[in-house]
C-alpha cells in the first residue's frame, strides 16, 4: 500500500501565496496609503474649501463602493490576472492626473478612478483567496490578506510623512504611489500567475457550509451554488438577487460591521478635539489604537479557524460596541482624556480582532466557481456601511452632540453583534472548523 499523501500545512501554502498574492497587495496599500493623508491638502492648494477638501477626500470611497459590482462582473469575465492588471495601469493614469491636475475637477475624477481601481484590485484578490484557499485555514489566510491592506494603511502616512520631510512637496507621496503602482503591475503580469500555481477547489468540503443547502424563507426558493461558470455573462445584479437573502441578513450584519469600524477613525480624532487635547496628543492616541489594531490581525484568523467565526465576529463587535457606548459618557470628566486614551485601546483590540471576518464570512457565503459576482454585492453592502458612518457621526453631531453620535455607533454596534449571532450560525454553520 502506498502511503497517504502528506497533510497540506497552513504555513506551506500561505508561504507559497506571499511573493504571488500579498506582496502585490502590500505594494498597491502602501502606496494608497501614503496618498490618502494628502489628498485633502492638496485639494485646498488647487482652491477647495474645507467642505470641498471634505468631498474630494471621499471621491475615493465613493469610487471604491461604484466599483465593486462592475470589478465583479470583470473578474469573473476576464479572470483576477487581467483584472489586477488594468486596474493597475488605470490607477496609473489617475495617479499622473493627480500630479499634474490643472483644476479641482481633474484632481477629484483622478481620486474617483483610483477608488474605482482599489475596488477592482481588492474584489480580484478576495476571489482568488476563495477559491484556492482550504476551509481549514481559510480565516488565516484572510485575515493575512485583511492585514496586508492595514500594513499599508498604517506604514503609507509615515512613508509620506518622510517624503514631505525630504522632498518638501506634497507630489512627491502621489509619485511614490506610482512606483508601488508600478512595481505592482509587474508583479502581476510578469510574475507567476496564482491562478495557474493554484488549482480552485472545493473548499468547503466537509462543511455544512453550502449555499446549495440554504434556503429563501420569504420566497420559497432555494439559493444555488456554482450559479455561474467563468466566461458567462450572468448580471451581477441576477446574483444579487439570487441571493438575496444573504446579503440582506448576514451582508447587513456585515455592513454594521463596517460602519463601526469606519466610526472609530472619525469619532476618536474629533472626540480629542472635542475634550481639549492638543494635535500632538491626539496623534498619540490615535497612533496606538492603529498599532495595537495592526499587532492584533492574525488573531481573528487563528480564533475563527479553530472556534468559528462567531467567535470572532462577536467578541470583535461587543468591544467595539461597548466601547463607543461607554467612551460617550466620558466627555465631561475631569479624567476625560484618560477615558478617551483607555477606549481608543479598547476599539484598538476590537478592531484588530475583526481582521478578516468580512472577507472570510464572503467567501463563505459565495458560490463554489466564480464567486467573484457575488463578492461584488457582498463588498459593495460592507462599503456602503463603512461609508455611511461619517455620515451618520456628522449628522448626529450637528444637530445634538458628539457625545450622542458616538453613543449611537455603540449602539450600532450592539444591535450588529445580535445581527451576527442570529445570522452567522443560519447561513455559516460549523463554519472554521477543519474535519
Amino acid at each position: 500500500m502506498s502511503d497517504p499523501p502528506a497533510p497540506i500545512r497552513a504555513r506551506d501554502v500561505l508561504w507559497r501565496f506571499g511573493p504571488m498574492v500579498y506582496l502585490p497587495t502590500v505594494l498597491f496599500a502602501l502606496g494608497e496609503g501614503a496618498v490618502i493623508p494628502l489628498i485633502p491638502v492638496i485639494a485646498a492648494q488647487l482652491g477647495a474649501d474645507v467642505a470641498g477638501a471634505a468631498l474630494v477626500a471621499s471621491a475615493l470611497v465613493v469610487g471604491q463602493l461604484a466599483g465593486n459590482l462592475p470589478a465583479g462582473w470583470a473578474v469573473a469575465r476576464f479572470g483576477e490576472r487581467i483584472t489586477m492588471g488594468v486596474a493597475g495601469a488605470l490607477a496609473m493614469v489617475g495617479v499622473t492626473g493627480m500630479v499634474v491636475a490643472p483644476m479641482l475637477g481633474v484632481f477629484a475624477a483622478s481620486v474617483l478612478l483610483i477608488g474605482l481601481c482599489a475596488a477592482a484590485f481588492g474584489l480580484a484578490r478576495h476571489s482568488f483567496m476563495t477559491t484556492r484557499v482550504p476551509l481549514s485555514f481559510r480565516s488565516r489566510a484572510m485575515s493575512l490578506l485583511g492585514g496586508t491592506f492595514r500594513l499599508g494603511m498604517f506604514v503609507g502616512p509615515f512613508v509620506a510623512a518622510a517624503l514631505l520631510a525630504f522632498f518638501g512637496d506634497e507630489h512627491a507621496a502621489i509619485w511614490f504611489f506610482g512606483v508601488c503602482l508600478l512595481a505592482t503591475v509587474v508583479l502581476v503580469v510578469f510574475g507567476p500567475d496564482p491562478e495557474q500555481q493554484f488549482a480552485p477547489i472545493e473548499a468547503r468540503a466537509g462543511s455544512d457550509a453550502n449555499p446549495d443547502e440554504l434556503e429563501e424563507e420569504d420566497t420559497g426558493e432555494a439559493i444555488t451554488g456554482s450559479i455561474r461558470v467563468p466566461g458567462s455573462r450572468e448580471s451581477v445584479f441576477a446574483v444579487a438577487w439570487r441571493y438575496r437573502a444573504v446579503l440582506s441578513r448576514l451582508g447587513v450584519a456585515a455592513a454594521s460591521l463596517a460602519a463601526v469600524r469606519s466610526a472609530r477613525q472619525v469619532v476618536l480624532p474629533l472626540w480629542g478635539v472635542s475634550i481639549g487635547l492638543d494635535a500632538q496628543s491626539i496623534a498619540l492616541v490615535v497612533g496606538i489604537s492603529g498599532a495595537i489594531d495592526f499587532a492584533l490581525f492574525y488573531a481573528s484568523g487563528q480564533v475563527m479557524d479553530r472556534f468559528g467565526r462567531l467567535w470572532a465576529a462577536l467578541p470583535a463587535m461587543l468591544l467595539m460596541g461597548l466601547g463607543f457606548l461607554a467612551l460617550s459618557f466620558t466627555h465631561d470628566l475631569d479624567s476625560s482624556a484618560m477615558w478617551f486614551a483607555m477606549f481608543a485601546a479598547v476599539l484598538g483590540v476590537g478592531n484588530g480582532l475583526s481582521s478578516g471576518i468580512l472577507l472570510t464570512l464572503g467567501a463563505d457565503v459565495a458560490p463554489r466557481t466564480d464567486p467573484a459576482p457575488f463578492l461584488g454585492s457582498w463588498r459593495m453592502f460592507t462599503d456602503a456601511g463603512g461609508a455611511a458612518a461619517p455620515l451618520l457621526v456628522s449628522g448626529i453631531a450637528a444637530l445634538s452632540s458628539l457625545s450622542l453620535a458616538t453613543g449611537a455607533v455603540g449602539v450600532l454596534g450592539l444591535v450588529g453583534a445580535a445581527a451576527f449571532v442570529r445570522w452567522v450560525p443560519r447561513f455559516v454553520p460549523r463554519s472554521g472548523r477543519a474535519d
